[in-house]
């Protein structure tokens, strides 16, 4: 801002709309994630982010999914993705198993108890997602919202150049 532009306080920049519009996304995703994940844990036994493995690996039983692709699709580290593969195969949920093309690789996939937990776990979250995301949203809103959402994520993951504009 140069010398003669009225100087914005903290107050006023953070009372603005694309900082109020963001923050209305964050706080519902926030509470929505929270409730599924306390509703799967009290009736599956799992959290959300091994919901969200067993989905990737139950979506497709055929497909062979790699660790790598595993921490790339909940968007975690491999090191963390290898943790919370090693508890997950030590609640039998899954098991590792080598690539059959590359010895170095390691295969995850789920097992009978794994795919059990995970429909008792869909329910759970079939039926917060309905109450919470669903019911309170116009059918009208609702399509263009998870239109605009995919909008969203197809231009952040479309988009390999700086995070801030001005670099």
């Amino acid at each position: 801002m140069g010398a003669d532009s009225p100087k914005r306080t903290a107050a006023q920049a953070a009372g603005g709309p694309l900082v109020h519009e963001f923050g209305l996304l964050l706080k519902a995703a926030t509470h929505l994630e929270r409730r599924i994940d306390a509703a799967m844990r009290a009736e599956a036994g799992i959290g959300h982010v091994m919901f969200e493995v067993l989905l990737r690996l139950c979506r497709d039983p055929e497909e062979q999914v790699s660790q790598r692709t595993l921490a790339d699709d909940v968007i975690l580290t491999s090191g963390g993705v290898t943790r919370l593969v090693d508890r997950m195969e030590a609640a039998g949920l899954v098991r590792r198993v080598p690539s059959p093309d590359d010895r170095r690789v390691t295969l995850v996939e789920a097992t009978e108890e794994g795919e059990r937990t995970f429909v008792r776990a869909v329910d759970a979250h079939a039926r917060i997602v309905e109450r919470y995301f669903v019911a309170p949203v116009p059918p009208d809103d609702r399509r263009r919202l998870t239109a605009s959402l995919d909008r969203i994520t197809t231009a952040l993951l479309n988009d390999d150049g700086p995070a801030h504009p001005e670099d």
